[in-house]
Formats: C-alpha cells, structure tokens, sequence
C-alpha cells in the first residue's frame, strides 16, 4: 500500500510544482532576468533538510506556498518505516526511480524546489536503508546458536537469504540498484563471519560438518540467485564448503583404522627424522612384530563393519535438505582409497620381503563401499 500511495503522491506533486513554478515565472517575469527585478520578500521557513534548499527568486516563492511539505513527506516516510522494517527498500526504489524519470522526461525542467526537496527525501531514505542494513548485519553476527541444534542450516544464514530474496524481488525493476548492491556485500560479509565464529562448544556436532553444509548452501544460493556484486562471495564460499568437507572427512575417515593410522605415521615422522626406510623396522615401536599386531586389530569384516557405522553417523547428523550424504561418502572413499595406498606403500618401502599384508585387499574395500551404498 505504501509502495502505491508514494507514488501517487510523487506522480500528483511534479505536475503540481510545475504549473505553480510556470505561474510564478510568469506573474513576476523571472524569466526575464531575475537579478534586475524587484521580487517580493519572502520569508522561507526554516527546513531542516539534509541539503539547504537553493536561495534562487523562483525557488525561495515556491518553498514558501509548500512550505509544510517537507514535514508531511517525512511524515509519511516515518509510518512507511513503522509499517514494515525493510519498507525502506521500497521507498529508495520508489524515490530512485521518480527522480530518474522526472529527470529522463522530455517535458520542462522541474523546479529546482522539488528536485532538492525530493533529493533531501532519498538521502532520508538511503540513510533509514543503511541503518535496517546495520542493524539486520549486527543480528546475523550476533546470532545465537539454538541450544539444541545438531547441525543444518544456522539461523544467521537463512535470515541472509530471507533478505536478499526480499530485495531482489524489491529491486526487480528499479533503474539503479548501488545502494543494494553495497547491502548485499555488508550483509554477506556478516554471514561468512558469522559462520567462521562457530565453536565446537556451540554444537552437539562436528563443527567443520555444519560449516560444510552452511557454505554449501549459500553457494547453492548464490548460483540461484545470479547476483552479479557477489561473485566473488560465490566464489569464497564453494572454497570454504570444499575446505570443510575435506577436513571433515579426514577427521572421521581417521576412526575406523585409527590404530593403523597412528602406527604409519610415526613411521613416516622417523623417515623424515633421517631414519632410513630400510632400518625402521628394527626400531622398537615399529618392529615387524608390531605391525602385525596393528594389522591383526582389522581384519576385513571388522573393516566393513566400522565403514557401516560411520556410514549411519554420517546419515543420522547430515541434514537432508543440503543432500550432501552422496557427495561427502564418495569423498569418504576416496580419501580411505588414498589412505590403503599409503599404508600398502610404506609397507613395500619399509617392511620389504617381511610378507606382511593387510587383511583387505583395494578390491575388498571397493566391494564394502559399494555395497553399503547400495543398501542404503
């Protein structure tokens, strides 16, 4: 309703500021030279505009006989603010596109009474826009974390999205769109620091999964969305989403051979130490003796089993809306895949001619994976 009252009451004002400056100029021949003419003395209110009105003859006439309409404009701009607390959106582009238009028209120059009235209206509304924008960015930074959320999309980011789909739609046809696109660059930095200032005491579970999942989404978002300014935010968040998962799946894929992973990489710490791989065997802690030990804790049914449980954990904390089960257990494979290299290699380098192997063979883990995939 305010969208449609606004402008009416710009699209009555211009015609009326027109026909009333026309008479004026007239009546008191101005446009015969103003500065050789005695003109009556006027007495122009003060106003207390953001921008001085302009001191010319015409002028000074013209903000005398509209004298309360800056008071009534702002007036109404205060209830359009009270009505809804983004309706500033609608109001900028509102009064954006009335002056481009009044500018662009081929008809006579308006006043310079209306178009300084009208611009000291668009710096009220830019600076009421900034403040919702400062506002809405300390809510998304300050956020608080549900305290019984075990994962899924945070609070901070879908109050993002709510926003930047009000806007667009807002902004769908206004003629310049500066204004938001420096919102969307303020409030998209408060999402991502809002995001990074996660802590795994906030969370039931594991932080770099929700992080995951939340860049995830916004970059989702943004492909949707096509929002030129935020390309580069696009861009930053599949980054993020990408170093996430890899660092999820490393710290969960460690579990199911724990044991084995600790072993390889003290020995790898002795190879770099100057330890030469030949002569690592018969250092204590990883003697042909213990190696077997660690092997014999794996054997391949125990394997499958531990696969089959972090594939349910896995399940039960991944939100099902972000869909990211398949894609976060083909990584899961792949990275286990690189893991059984690893180790089969540092086994041939420095446990040569010993015979000792691990209970599973690559084709015996592809067939695990594959067939929990299968049954889930």
């Amino acid at each position: 309703v305010s969208k449609q009252m606004l402008e009416q009451v710009l699209r009555e004002l211009q015609p009326l500021c027109t026909v009333e400056q026309q008479f004026i100029e007239q009546f008191f021949q101005l446009s015969q030279g103003a500065a050789d003419l005695q003109v009556p003395e006027v007495s122009v209110r003060t106003m207390s505009s953001p921008v001085p009105l302009a001191e010319e003859p015409t002028t000074r006439l013209l903000s005398e006989i509209f004298g309360c309409l800056e008071l009534e404009l702002r007036g109404f701009l205060d209830v359009c603010n009270k009505v809804h607390p983004f309706s500033c959106l609608q109001v900028l582009v509102t009064l954006s596109d009335s002056i481009f238009e009044m500018w662009g028209s081929s008809s006579a120059l308006p006043s310079s009474f209306l178009n300084t009235l009208l611009g000291n209206m668009l710096l009220l509304a830019k600076s009421s826009f900034n403040k919702s924008i400062g506002t809405l960015c300390k809510e998304i930074e300050e956020a608080k974390m549900p305290s019984k959320m075990k994962g899924g999309i945070l609070p901070s980011v879908s109050r993002f999205e709510e926003f930047v789909n009000l806007s667009e739609e807002v902004f769908r046809t206004a003629r310049r769109r500066g204004e938001l696109d420096k919102a969307h660059l303020r409030l998209a930095g408060s999402v991502f620091s809002s995001i990074n200032s996660l802590s795994s005491a906030n969370l039931k579970v594991n932080t770099d999964m929700v992080m995951m999942e939340n860049f995830h989404h916004i970059h989702c978002f943004l492909c949707k969305k096509k929002i030129h300014c935020l390309e580069g935010k696009k861009r930053e968040a599949k980054q993020r989403y990408s170093e996430h998962m890899e660092k999820y799946v490393i710290k969960y894929l460690g579990q199911p051979l724990e044991k084995l992973n600790h072993f390889f990489e003290g020995v790898k710490a002795r190879v770099a130490q100057g330890v030469k791989e030949e002569e690592v065997s018969f250092q204590l802690a990883y003697s042909k003796q213990e190696l077997r030990k660690v092997i014999e804790k794996y054997p391949g049914k125990e394997v499958k089993r531990a696969l089959e449980t972090l594939y349910r954990k896995i399940h039960k904390y991944l939100s099902p809306e972000e869909n990211l089960l398949p894609v976060v257990w083909h990584a899961m494979e792949q990275e286990f895949i690189r893991q059984y290299q690893e180790f089969e290699d540092l086994i041939q380098r420095c446990y040569a001619g010993s015979g000792i192997a691990m209970d599973f063979t690559m084709e015996d883990l592809l067939s695990y994976f594959n067939s929990i995939t299968l049954s889930n």
